[in-house]
């Protein structure tokens, strides 16, 4: 009987040489947290459309002001309450200039022998409302912006040291805390507005003492889960200091909560100014908000639904690509949706 070893060639026994080292070979290129947050980022639709919109917003959030040659400020009475007037849609039969009053479809334009173009008509005085709805819509960026600075400043800050140090430094830190959250932000805006005028100063205030609450909260809570973790304590018994640990071993762990956590805060935070400037006791007039335009349409939105209409839709498109963002960094930095 032959034996079967014999059938196969020796050069298959021979080891591999030494200077061969595929077998170590790392196919996959390693990636840091960060990209691989993004990859997974870039596989939610919603999220990327609303990233783009969003920056479609801000664009024309700085530029739109100066695309329309009238002023967001200048009143001219003649002209007040035109309705959107576009060019080329108008000779579709749409934003042509033309409404119903009391059942009767009428063209002011025509009327008035208005050849200039109204995008989204005017105010009851006259103002261009396609003016004053993207300075409207820098209020609320401007607020989202302010939200996320307090959130990342003191509310991280308050959080981490809050958790980090523990003990009594915490218990004396956390009623603090509940002191200040047992007040309304709606009660600290109206003592505000004892001390100061109504408007974006005694909101920003507002905001700052109240508006990183609930950021610290959950800073802390995390950071007293993550410092018992064994890398935290190796890192200690080597000899790290507490900036150390802080900076380059919490931190770095909590940035995916902070950063779902500030998406999320933002629209709270717009949401708050246009109430405010709503009830009247954020941005007066002449000073344009989303709230204020929301407010003047509001008195005429049977006749002139136009007024309200517009500057709500932009609320809510800035609104919902927040939360989306929010959703798909949220999926993005949960290892738990990790494929």
């Amino acid at each position: 009987m032959t034996n079967s070893a014999e059938k196969i060639p020796k050069h298959q026994f021979e080891p591999a040489p030494k200077t061969n080292l595929e077998s170590e070979k790392i196919e996959r290129p390693q990636i840091s947290a960060t990209k691989d947050a993004w990859l997974r980022v870039r596989k939610n639709k919603g999220a990327l459309v609303s990233i783009a919109v969003l920056l479609f917003v801000i664009v024309m959030a700085i530029i739109g002001p100066y695309l329309s040659p009238h002023d967001g400020y200048e009143q001219n009475v003649t002209r007040a309450n035109l309705p959107p007037r576009v060019p080329v849609l108008e000779d579709m039969g749409i934003f042509d200039g033309s409404h119903e009053v009391g059942g009767v479809e009428e063209n002011k334009y025509k009327d008035l022998n208005i050849e200039e173009y109204y995008w989204f008509g005017t105010d009851s005085l006259g103002r261009d409302l396609f003016t004053r709805v993207w300075l409207g819509t820098r209020v609320s960026l401007y607020i989202a912006i302010l939200a996320a600075v307090i959130d990342m400043i003191i509310g991280v800050t308050y959080g981490l040291i809050s958790g980090f140090k523990g003990g009594q430094v915490d218990n004396v830190m956390q009623r603090i805390l509940e002191v200040i959250s047992g007040i309304p932000n709606l009660i600290v805006v109206i003592l505000m507005l004892l001390i100061l005028k109504p408007g974006i100063l005694s909101i920003t205030i507002a905001m700052v003492i109240t508006g990183w609450i609930g950021m610290a909260r959950v800073v802390r809570g995390q950071s007293l889960k993550l410092k018992d973790q064994e890398y935290i304590l190796a890192s200690r018994t080597l000899g790290s200091s507490n900036g150390r640990l802080l900076f380059k071993h919490l931190l770095p762990n909590l940035s995916g909560v902070i950063i779902i956590n500030t998406m999320f805060t933002i629209p709270s935070a717009i949401f708050f100014e246009a109430f405010l400037s709503f009830i009247g006791i954020g941005l007066q007039a002449p000073e344009a908000s989303l709230g204020t335009l929301i407010e003047e349409g509001y008195q005429t939105f049977q006749f002139l639904p136009h007024l309200m209409i517009i500057p709500c839709i932009v609320i809510c498109i800035i609104l919902i690509t927040f939360n989306l963002i929010g959703d798909g960094l949220r999926d993005a930095f949960d290892p738990k949706m990790r494929d």
